[in-house]
């Protein structure tokens, strides 16, 4: 624990101006970014008697080793750069808003010729237009159920597409008139994209217009006897009004306003926030967080907004933003979310009337979204301490393992042998923390000596960022701690507990790698899966946990997270191989060139043919290349020929793209063939 004094800085260096301050602890993290109107007075309130302080702000001086600004013109670029810093270096000591749930939302994908309305969840995309979010995905599909009478815009995947197009018949739905079914040509592009922008107007709030007039083609039809197209028209009017039904009037005057509220206590803070548009409810969310700092409801209200609109453009910011205290830098933030928006952004108080209620609904669901999520979190921290508690007892650990590390091999028969590392921290996955390995010291099966492998690059790669900040140095002393950025390294922190899959065998070999790195501080333990066993290194009998034990679940979930993410990795490398062709091993090429290849000849096979002259021809292909991409297919073998399994023919070999290293007959995979993933 460090003395503030002893890196607070000199009196007269502190500038007395806007800025942002970064707080670093001894391995150069950062762990806490905070701005200020004037740098000297804000950090002056750090250096005083640490007795005095907030007990989180203590600690948090206390954890910090070093301080440093960064001087701005304006409190509006203070908040941007401040913004950017948290989203960076993830600050432990910053408040951060964590969802409590995965939201949907409505989303409509403009950037596709054929856009596609669709349910939406996790960050957003470039050239999306998203509604919501919703509280529940099924409310999402009965909107969109009842709207697609009207607005006939594609729902269907890319797949489903392609297929109906090369068949020439829509699916179910453009039968029943929900879909426009661009894929088989009944509208162009154009027309159907300008559904899907009628649709975007009409979910945005834009509703009064389009009902008029549809009332009014309605009433058109009917004078002149059209009875059929009246009676679709009024129905598409009701799917309309039931649509817009699911989504109550609250304000009156068609408000575009964000409320947001905040129910908080010593420890933790919810928030919630309510999306109106035109007047109604579009949207709902709700963040948790633990207050690590000593922070306000103001404060609270300025992270929220800083994380709320930090990603967010144009109309995606309201023009009104109703909180329920103001921000200490209210005048600073309002220009930034007008900045974002384009236009000015009004950031105030509700005092009465509608939205004064309605503000008071928001705190009544922030309230509630608090009380729930310190009911389920109060269990979960109970089971969570008791587990780590159980494994530090039986394996004589002198403290909780708060971090865990777990390795796995996997491979198919020998081949595509690779390995993952997950990582668990206080009881939780910290899935930014995941590595995976290739396999480089040799070939084939050999899971202890892969084992040894992966453990040793893994902390010797730890070794190396200890050198780099000066916290241990090789025997001959010429390390010295290069200038650090504060981001977080890949194999910085080293674990209490390392665990492998495996037995008595994998677990001396983990042990092995760590003897010959010089790591005594760190135990290990393996985990066998035939009667999940725990394995010590040197012991001839294993740890036998109950198999009630909180601390057996945590050790078990622990080692199938690090069996799911090797299996995942081996899968995606042996799909790469099997799916990889001729082209792919010419160094030289990318993939616009070798699609312009495939395309001028028709197949590879054509291309093998050709000579070099004629692969010149190819726009974007030189000599040098050309000569290149003809001695690599000549050292390629062929894939064997293609069985017609009905008839026996021999197919020939036209192919696009074969591919090398396949099963004869199409790519499948044969019951003599397959082999267990381990």
């Amino acid at each position: 624990m460090a003395d503030p004094s002893s890196y607070r800085p000199k009196p007269g260096q502190i500038p007395d101006s806007p800025g942002v301050y970064r707080f670093r602890d001894e391995h150069r993290r950062v762990i806490y970014v905070g701005k200020a109107k004037s740098l000297r007075q804000r950090l002056a309130s750090y250096f005083q008697d640490v007795a005095g302080l907030h007990p989180r702000t203590a600690t948090m001086v206390t954890t910090a080793a070093s301080v440093e600004w960064t001087v701005v013109s304006t409190e509006v670029e203070a908040l941007q750069l401040e913004y950017s810093w948290i989203k960076e270096y993830d600050p432990r000591f910053n408040v951060k808003y964590r969802d409590d749930k995965s939201y949907p939302s409505l989303a409509v994908t403009m950037n596709e010729e054929y856009p596609r309305v669709q349910v939406m969840r996790g960050p957003k995309k470039k050239g999306v237009r998203y509604f919501g979010p919703y509280g529940h995905a099924w409310a999402i599909r009965e909107t969109v159920d009842l709207m697609l009478r009207v607005f006939p815009v594609r729902t269907c995947s890319a797949g489903v597409f392609k297929r109906s197009a090369q068949i020439g018949r829509p699916c179910l739905l453009g039968y029943i008139g929900k879909c426009s079914a661009p894929c088989v040509g009944r509208v162009t592009p154009e027309e159907h994209r300008e559904l899907a922008e009628d649709f975007c107007d009409f979910m945005a709030g834009r509703t009064g217009t389009y009902l008029s007039r549809l009332e009014k083609q309605m009433h058109a039809a009917a004078e002149e006897m059209e009875y059929e197209k009246a009676a679709r028209l009024r129905d598409d009017i009701g799917a309309l009004r039931r649509a817009m039904e699911k989504n109550a009037v609250v304000l009156a005057d068609a408000t575009d306003a964000d409320l947001i509220a905040v129910a908080e206590d010593e420890l933790e803070a919810a928030v919630q926030i309510f999306h109106v548009r035109g007047g109604r409810v579009r949207g709902q969310r709700g963040w948790v967080t633990d207050k690590v700092e000593a922070v306000d409801t103001a404060g609270l209200v300025e992270h929220a907004l800083q994380q709320l609109y930090g990603e967010e453009t144009g109309e995606s910011v309201p023009k009104e933003v109703l909180v329920p205290a103001m921000p200490e830098d209210a005048a600073a933030l309002g220009e930034w979310l007008a900045a974002r928006r384009g236009s000015q952004v009004s950031l105030r108080i509700p005092q009465r009337g509608d939205k004064k209620a309605l503000m008071e609904t928001v705190h009544r669901n922030a309230l509630q979204s608090l009380a729930l999520h310190k009911t389920k979190r109060a269990s979960d921290l109970t089971t969570r301490s008791r587990a780590l508690e159980e494994i530090a007892e039986a394996l004589e650990l002198d403290s909780a393992p708060l971090r865990i590390e777990c390795f796995d091999i996997s491979h198919l028969q020998g081949d595509d042998v690779v390995a993952s590392m997950v990582v668990f921290e206080d009881g939780l996955a910290r899935k930014s923390e995941y590595r995976r390995f290739q396999i480089k010291s040799f070939e084939g099966q050999d899971d202890v000596r892969s084992m040894h492998e992966v453990v040793s690059r893994r902390f010797r790669r730890y070794l190396q960022e200890k050198l780099k900040t000066g916290e241990w140095e090789p025997e001959d002393g010429d390390g010295v701690p290069p200038e650090d950025d504060g981001r977080a390294k890949r194999f910085a922190y080293p674990p209490q507990l390392v665990v492998v899959d495996g037995g008595q065998p994998q677990v001396a070999a983990a042990k092995r790698a760590l003897e010959e790195l010089g790591v005594d501080d760190v135990a290990v333990c393996g985990l066998a899966k035939r009667l999940e066993e725990v394995w010590l290194p040197g012991e001839d009998d294993p740890v036998v946990l109950p198999r009630t034990s909180e601390g057996l679940y945590l050790l078990q979930r622990v080692r199938d997270e690090a069996h799911r993410f090797a299996i995942q990795y081996q899968r995606n490398k042996r799909g790469k191989r099997l799916k990889s062709g001729p082209l792919d091993e010419v160094p030289c090429l990318g993939e616009s060139r070798k699609q312009a290849l495939v395309k001028h000849f028709g197949s590879v096979k054509k291309l093998r043919q050709a000579t070099i002259d004629q692969i010149c021809e190819v726009p974007g292909i030189g000599r040098k290349t050309a000569e290149t991409v003809a001695a690599a297919l000549a050292r390629a073998v062929p894939a064997g020929p293609a069985v017609n399994m009905a008839t026996g023919e021999i197919i020939e070999d036209e192919t696009p793209a074969p591919r090398v290293g396949a099963p004869p007959g199409g790519g499948r995979e044969t019951s003599s063939e397959r082999g267990t993933e381990q």
